[in-house]
């Protein structure tokens, strides 16, 4: 059971990453994903974390180019 919920997490990790435009958004997306799962230890808090890390590294983007 271990084995298999660490290798839906780590997919979904890496489908996150490679979504990612710019530096700030796969840092972004990396951080929230790590925080997520440290939190909440489940695959859904791992997809939330990098969800929302994905968005704030975006947003990091668009206030820089500006």
């Amino acid at each position: 059971m271990y084995k298999s919920t660490l290798a839906i997490t780590i997919s979904a990790v890496l489908t996150g990453l490679a979504g990612c435009a710019s530096r700030a958004e796969l840092v972004g997306t990396a951080a929230g994903a790590a925080v997520g799962s440290a939190i909440g230890g489940s695959t859904v808090s791992t997809v939330a974390g990098g969800v929302v890390g994905y968005a704030a590294g975006k947003r990091y983007d668009e206030k820089r180019q500006r």
